[in-house]
């Protein structure tokens, strides 16, 4: 027997290609429930305006490159840099605001992490090296191997870094690239601050794994042969509330859980202590495994905005338990109406962009999340819109504790390349490990796949498909995305857009008293000619806090106060309408906003300052939210 599994396992060695190999496996689900080495802090960078590092100078890539760490060996070896003698910066972060002379800066730069680990190739783990999100077309070596490479500035992505490890020093070499392209997700222009970094964690994460197909009673020296071969964690679950009639006597629950390997027979236990459930599941020839299970109506607390409640879950794979806490709730329509709970909800809320609550640079640490939901909680809302691309994973978590309601988007802005295929790729893996990084979030009710994206053919063509991607790993949710008003005609705006049928939500943004007159709005009427639920995704209009003067005057306080009490107004009049998210939170940093001593870089449509300071118009969105 150990004859046989020492050859199985020098076969299944021999056959892996060595360095070319790609490393990336698909998105641990709840990365926070497992052991992990912290890589953030200080990481030595270059700045390498040329891609010098990774080109040669007929831009061919080159063996020679900064990946390799090279260090002299003899005194006339010619190396033309140096990761030890480099300068610093912090991780997470984005460059532009560590830097003074990045604060503009696209294109490359390195950046270069040591650390230790005593025991990298343990029999019984994994070792996934883990980044929240790295703007935008990042490359990743470990001890100078290639682990993997990603294209995308807001979703996270892991590489299996096992074997690349050594007991002892390590190290890890990052190439970041944010230069834009049309080809892009997003494209080439975009109305925010094209923060360039590693702008999210960065983590070893120990993943405990099992054995296939052997018993308990296999010596330990063959399981750890075996799980060299073939180790199994548990890659990703999902349980959701499924609908029903809310006065039923018993609630059915949706279990999924996934391994990283097609594995058939593998026992799965399912805990929800607090609902004295426990569920043995066996996963199939795919490695999966799915049950429906049935909780008493009574027992089970849905989540809600009011009553945010989540309970804890435990998913044991042999020897194995990772804990996650879910909260249960559903989320559909009926008509013009959204159902949470079966019960008609008004979704009052705002736009937030991923920046920092005081001042600019990108938002990434837990308590970011709760500065800026606490001011949205302040306004009286109880959704947001988190635009308009994926947000750091805390502020969706935080998003949950709080009782807000979240809609998440992908970076579908604007003039997208519609007849690229690699573009089309691109936005569907956005879309992909967004929902695969939060889908059991419990306050996540919109999927969003576009913002103001002009008709075409080709564009109808390629939202729909993501539409359908999006229902297809996840039919629980609703599907939204932010069109823009066409039929104008006067006083009269009608809505005509061929995405309608493809989106359970109708939204669209206006921008009536900014870029039209606000002495329109009580004039202006809105036909919508779907029967679906409709929300106004943005709306709203730029002031500098502390500037004054009259209501007409633009830039003052004054100014934005009247626009939202005039837009307010108007709203109110819309048939179906279910809920709106103005733009926006607070005023962030932009390069499209260029107008000295008012602007000054940054888009002043928010209600609170970049500095955190409420305008008037926050009074006025307050008053009208605590009417409805």
């Amino acid at each position: 027997m150990k004859q046989l599994l020492t050859t199985i396992l020098l076969f299944a060695t021999a056959a892996l290609p060595s360095a070319a190999r790609d490393h990336t496996v698909p998105l641990l689900q709840n990365v926070f429930a497992y052991e992990s080495l912290s890589l953030n802090g200080d990481w030595n960078y270059i700045v390498d305006v040329q891609d010098e590092g990774y080109y040669d100078y007929r831009m061919n890539p080159t063996p020679w490159g900064f990946f390799r760490n090279a260090k002299p060996q003899r005194p006339e070896d010619l190396i033309e840099y140096d990761f030890d003698k480099s300068p610093t910066m912090k991780i997470p972060g984005d460059w532009n605001t560590q830097d003074e002379r990045l604060f503009f800066y696209e294109g490359t730069v390195w950046f270069y992490k040591k650390f230790s680990i005593e025991n990298p190739g343990s029999s019984d783990a994994r070792n996934l090296l883990y980044f929240g999100a790295a703007n935008y077309d990042c490359r990743v070596w470990v001890n100078g191997q290639e682990a993997g490479h990603h294209i995308g500035g807001f979703t996270p992505f892991n590489f299996d870094v096992t074997d690349l490890l050594k007991k002892g020093e390590n190290n890890v070499i990052v190439k970041v690239d944010n230069k834009r392209h049309a080809e892009d997700v997003p494209t080439q222009i975009f109305d925010w601050w094209n923060y360039g970094g590693l702008t999210r964690d960065v983590k070893l994460v120990k993943v405990p794994t099992a054995f296939f197909g052997f018993s308990d009673e296999v010596a330990s020296q063959e399981r750890s042969l075996a799980s060299v071969a073939k180790p199994s964690y548990i890659e990703d679950y999902s349980l959701q509330l499924m609908k029903g009639d809310i006065k039923a006597k018993e609630r059915k629950i949706a279990v999924k859980v996934k391994l990283n390997e097609p594995l058939e027979g593998h026992l799965l236990i399912v805990n929800i202590p607090e609902l004295k459930l426990s569920v043995p599941l066996l996963t199939d020839a795919k490695g999966s495994t799915t049950d429906i299970v049935t909780v008493p109506t009574k027992k089970l607390t849905l989540w809600s905005p009011d009553t945010p409640k989540r309970y804890r879950l435990e998913i044991k794979h042999y020897m194995t338990t990772i804990a996650d806490s879910i909260g249960f709730r559903t989320i559909e329509t009926r008509g013009k109406q959204i159902l949470l709970n079966g019960q008609p909800i008004f979704l009052k809320g705002i736009s937030i962009h991923n920046e920092k609550p005081n001042g600019g640079g990108r938002a990434n640490t837990a308590e970011d999340a709760r500065t800026l939901l606490s001011w949205a909680k302040e306004l009286g809302c109880n959704f947001v819109r988190l635009a308009h691309y994926p947000h750091h994973e805390e502020m969706v978590r935080e998003a949950e504790k709080m009782g807000i309601l979240v809609w998440s988007e992908i970076p579908v802005y604007w003039t997208i390349a519609w007849k690229n295929p690699r573009t089309y790729e691109n936005a569907q893996n956005q879309l992909r490990d967004m929902i695969s990084r939060d889908h059991n979030r419990a306050n996540v009710i919109i999927w969003s796949i576009a913002n103001e994206t002009p008709h075409s053919r080709e564009r109808d063509t390629f939202l729909s498909n993501l539409a359908k991607y999006a229902r297809s790993l996840d039919d629980t949710r609703l599907i939204s995305m932010a069109m823009e008003v066409t039929g104008a005609s006067n006083y009269v705006n009608r809505l005509n857009d061929n995405m309608n049928e493809y989106v359970d939500i109708v939204s669209f943004n206006q921008y009536i008293g900014w870029y039209r007159d606000v002495n329109d709005a009580p004039r202006m009427r809105w036909e919508i000619p779907y029967d679906k639920p409709v929300i106004v995704s943005e709306f709203g209009g730029g002031a500098k806090y502390g500037l004054h003067g009259e209501k007409n005057q633009r830039w003052t306080e004054e100014f934005q106060e009247n626009l939202y009490r005039e837009n307010c107004a108007m709203l109110d009049k819309i048939d179906g309408l279910a809920g709106t998210t103005p733009w926006i939170l607070k005023d962030f940093r932009s390069p499209r906003r260029v107008l000295p001593d008012v602007q000054d870089y940054y888009n002043r449509k928010g209600l609170f300052s970049d500095k955190g300071e409420k305008k008037k118009a926050f009074y006025v969105l307050r008053d009208w939210y605590a009417g409805k």
